[in-house]
């Protein structure tokens, strides 16, 4: 009997204990200002957004002890590359990446006309023949882009070369620098001859017209400070009233502009005609620039 006593003793001592020890360990301690005790499992994850393992009964953690995810910033996809090849009009075929322009039978017959710059075909149809001579064209008369198309301006250019007349120009014994004023193009003649053949220019725009006549070469300069424009005009040589001919440093086919009364010339013309020219050469301008 006693044995029994002591053995239910023990045995109530042991349950308040565990209760005992259960509680202590999922309630924190009263009184602090934050309250202490043990935290719950998990709770360190909560507090800064991780997740602890969901249980069976959940889809994910509880949405009141998780802090929300922010949303995922969906990568902004890079462009794609695209060919920088400008798109053929319909009808205009390439060859060899050599577009065919809107004027390529007119070109052609001009070139035709001319020479000079390789074989071409006047059948309207580009070629490879005729693309390297449209190029070579381009190129000698600084057109851009350099890239065979038969467009407006390979047509003007062409045009105007292809129908000028150096016998209009009545040269002397020496040699003598010749314009056409209308057709924007000049050329050089010796004793009559051809020693220049017709190559563009450009001379004074609305305002500045380039007059007509017969003139001398009075001063010349391989680079000459223009005072009331403040630029430099490289090949130098003077005819007439400030007026004289040198090379350009802008476009010259940019006909919405001019010279203020100058021969504009491209680079190798330019110093072609330096090196003909001299004090007392003669020069001779014909004709009239449309719009002036």
């Amino acid at each position: 009997m006693k044995h029994f006593r002591t053995t239910s003793r023990l045995l109530a001592l042991v349950v308040v204990v565990l209760v005992g020890a259960g509680a202590c360990a999922f309630e924190p301690q009263s009184g602090g200002s934050g309250g202490g005790g043990a935290a719950p499992a998990g709770a360190a994850e909560r507090a800064t957004g991780a997740s602890d393992t969901p249980r069976p009964d959940q889809h994910g953690p509880s949405t009141s002890a998780v802090a929300t995810p922010k949303p995922s910033r969906k990568p902004t996809p890079k462009p794609t590359r695209t060919s920088t090849t400008k798109p053929t009009p319909s009808g205009t075929p390439t060859v060899a990446g050599c577009p065919q322009g809107q004027h390529q039978r007119a070109v052609e017959t001009y070139l035709a006309r001319l020479g000079g710059f390789g074989a071409v075909t006047v059948d309207g149809r580009q070629s490879a023949a005729d693309c390297a001579a449209i190029k070579k064209f381009q190129k000698r008369y600084g057109i851009r882009p350099v890239e065979g198309r038969a467009g407006p301006t390979t047509l003007d250019v062409a045009q105007r070369l292809a129908t000028t007349d150096p016998a209009r120009c009545k040269g002397g014994t020496g040699t003598t620098f010749c314009v056409d004023l209308t057709r924007q193009t000049v050329w050089a003649l010796r004793a009559g001859k051809v020693i220049m053949a017709p190559t563009v220019t450009r001379t004074g725009m609305s305002g500045y017209r380039t007059p007509a006549g017969t003139y001398t070469v009075n001063y010349r300069n391989p680079k000459e400070w223009s005072d009331p424009y403040e630029v430099w005009l490289p090949y130098w040589q003077h005819f007439t009233q400030g007026m004289g001919f040198h090379e350009t440093t802008t476009y010259l086919h940019e006909k919405s502009i001019g010279s203020h009364g100058c021969v504009n010339l491209l680079h190798a013309d330019a110093v072609r005609m330096w090196e003909l020219g001299k004090v007392g050469t003669r020069v001779v301008l014909i004709g009239r620039r449309p719009g002036t």
